[in-house]
């Protein structure tokens, strides 16, 4: 029985290390966003914005699973690398179990995401489908976007654009510019996780063939590509300061910027497994200025 018990543990907190809780952030900021601008126009619906987290949460937590397999099968991932550890490469988590959680995982975003189609209609059904798919083509298939300089782009999109105006209209039912402005922080922030990760892996990536942005473009423009994104994150809180609230309250997001600057020196002067701090802060990074804005838009 102990054996048992000792076991059922491990296998729990292997599918725990797979689903990489550090990037979950990833996760949240979109739906805290556009639940916030819900809020400001008093179009706030609570059990929508509750499927929607649920739904954000357990589509990241399939595209790690998809991302954990498929980059083991290409050969990106190794047992020694210099990234934290991946299951599967690992031998942790077998091909069949992992490719079980995934569908179970994407199963069960989809079977959650009907609400938010009954409420949102065709359009939500559209972003929905399409994340999935884009999820599992990030690493997979055979045109996987990861390997051809399209995965920062994906993010940006999913994560950025559809996940906070998809978060805003399941609640509103219309369209609103605000939620477009506010997703490109969003995106961007997320995005930043991914540059972080690509950078760090350069020179395995290039070893195993998989062609990020970082890849192609090099260390110096990617460090300029983080950069670039924290000051258009910036930027943007001026926009809907004259745009949609002039009120001085919008600026909370500059509360980080002292965060931001450590993470521009430390992607700036670190290499290797010292970059895994930085993706770590990065994540933590995007949800205190997400959580900000938030917080900036509401009050």
């Amino acid at each position: 029985m102990d054996i048992t018990i000792i076991d059922l543990r491990r296998k729990i907190y292997n599918w725990i290390l797979a689903a990489r809780p550090k990037t979950l952030p990833a996760a949240l900021n979109p739906v805290i966003v556009g639940t916030s601008i819900a809020i400001y126009y008093d179009k706030f619906h609570f059990i929508a914005a509750l499927i929607a987290l649920l739904c954000s949460l357990l589509f990241q937590i399939g595209a790690n699973f998809t991302n954990d397999l498929f980059d083991y099968l290409h050969g990106a991932d190794k047992k020694e690398r210099t990234g934290p550890q991946r299951v599967v490469a690992s031998g942790l988590i077998s091909i069949d179990e992992m490719k079980t959680g995934i569908i179970i995982t994407f199963g069960l975003s989809f079977l959650l995401g009907l609400y938010l189609v009954y409420l949102g209609g065709w359009f939500i059904f559209l972003i929905g489908v399409l994340s999935i798919i884009t999820a599992i083509a990030y690493t997979a298939g055979p045109f996987p976007l990861a390997y051809h300089a399209l995965g920062d782009l994906a993010v940006f999109i999913f994560f950025g654009f559809a996940g906070t105006i998809g978060t805003y209209y399941v609640q509103a039912h219309e369209f609103e510019p605000l939620a477009f402005w506010a997703s490109i922080p969003v995106g961007a922030l997320i995005t930043n996780i991914l540059v972080v990760n690509n950078y760090r892996d350069i020179e395995e990536d290039k070893l195993s063939n998989k062609n990020t942005l970082a890849v192609i473009i090099g260390e110096k423009l990617t460090r300029l590509q983080y950069l670039f994104f924290v000051v258009v994150s910036y930027l943007i809180l001026f926009i809907v300061y004259f745009l949609y609230k002039k009120n001085l309250i919008i600026f909370l997001p500059l509360l980080s910027i002292p965060l931001s600057i450590k993470l521009i020196k430390m992607i700036y002067t670190l290499k290797g497994k010292e970059l895994n701090k930085t993706l770590e802060l990065t994540a933590k990074f995007s949800i205190i200025y997400g959580l900000l804005f938030a917080a900036g838009i509401i009050l």
